[in-house]
């Protein structure tokens, strides 16, 4: 088996076309065209071992999405001052790699990181989002109310069981650390939750979203999200807010000599 070299890609993409990140045999996923363009480079049959921070939805957007690979060391001597154009040129214009760089590889894109930052739009303008933001930016008929919304944030932060606002997957837990929790109105009127745990399960961040829009319009009180932790089961009130006002906007990572004991730690919590 020839050496490899461990490299971190920070990739972006607009999810309207993606049924999200995981290859899939007969889905276009942007795994599924990353990993065509490197087998274009690199050959089709040379494992790489794609790993990502996070697993998006089909729909859901990524400015901050990080994955890593183990590039033969050949190819890395080879292509290590023009990756980064070549996969410009091969990448689809909805998808793109922004940065390169070889990491140790004690770094694992999924179990090392310590956060994932999520951000989701919402406009509740009359006349709806803006042509041009549309396939970021969910439009909501009735009208917000900030404060609500941040007083249904508050009731969620911290560590939780969001059995409540998950997809409970067989063996997994839903147990997760909210550690920021708000939102805010930008100059153009768009609402922006900003959401950054540890983890999160599947489909959980556009659950707390659909909750706290029922808090925001006043059709449900801002304790209501919160009193939903006690739930031990997926909670049927919840509506799952769509996925395109959703985007995976930064991950973080230790210090390089902690990567080996964070993602330790992390295996052995999500086990």
């Amino acid at each position: 088996m020839s050496e490899s070299i461990r490299l971190r890609l920070d990739v972006s993409y607009d999810g309207a076309g993606f049924s999200g990140w995981a290859a899939q045999p007969t889905r276009r996923t942007v795994a599924g065209v990353l990993t065509e363009a490197l087998g274009r480079l690199v050959g089709p049959e040379t494992p790489l071992g794609l790993t990502v921070a996070g697993r998006t939805d089909a729909g859901v957007h990524a400015t901050g999405q990080v994955c890593h690979i183990d590039l033969p060391i050949e190819d890395w001597e080879r292509l290590s001052g023009s990756l980064l154009r070549r996969l410009a040129a091969l990448m689809p214009p909805d998808a793109r790699v922004r940065a390169l760089r070889p990491v140790p590889d004690t770094f694992d894109a999924r179990f090392s990181a310590t956060f994932r930052r999520y951000e989701y739009r919402v406009c509740d303008e009359q006349w709806g989002p803006e042509p041009l933001r549309r396939h970021d930016t969910l439009g909501w008929l009735r009208p917000l109310d900030l404060d609500r919304l941040n007083a249904a944030a508050a009731g969620l932060l911290g560590e939780h069981d969001f059995a409540a606002f998950c997809k409970r997957k067989e063996h997994a837990t839903t147990i997760r650390a909210i550690n920021r929790l708000d939102w805010r109105r930008d100059p153009d009127g768009v609402l922006v939750a900003t959401v950054q745990a540890d983890a999160f399960c599947q489909a959980m961040v556009r659950s707390l979203v659909g909750a706290m829009l029922f808090v925001g319009d006043g059709r449900r009180e801002p304790e209501w999200p919160g009193r939903l932790l006690t739930l031990r089961e997926r909670s049927s009130e919840v509506t799952v807010a769509a996925a395109h006002g959703l985007t995976l906007v930064a991950v973080g990572y230790p210090d390089e000599a902690e990567y080996a004991a964070r993602a330790e730690a992390t295996r052995r919590l999500r086990g």
